[in-house]
């Protein structure tokens, strides 16, 4: 699987939380806290972005239960604290 396949697939899953409401890569890209460019490069597939494929592949080594155990834990999280974007 590609990077490109993943963020494909969550932009359709977010998509279809919004009830089929169409998302633009603009509010994608804000939602993740990068550039329209870099996101187009990542759904294109021209840049591949490390930690996010590291993140990926250790979320797919968990069972469903366990993954479904951390993405809640990590959801609480962010609705506490919110979501810090690094400046680097």
């Amino acid at each position: 699987m590609e990077v490109s396949d993943i963020f494909n697939i969550l932009h359709n899953a977010v998509e279809s939380k919004y009830m089929g409401k169409k998302i633009s890569q603009s509010a994608m890209a804000k939602k993740l806290g990068v550039s329209m460019r870099t996101y187009q490069d990542w759904r294109l597939g021209n840049s591949r972005p490390g930690a996010v494929m590291a993140v990926f592949t250790m979320l797919s080594e968990l069972d469903d239960d366990e993954s479904a155990f951390v993405l809640n834990k990590i959801k609480k999280l962010i609705k506490k604290d919110g979501y810090a974007k690094s400046d680097s």
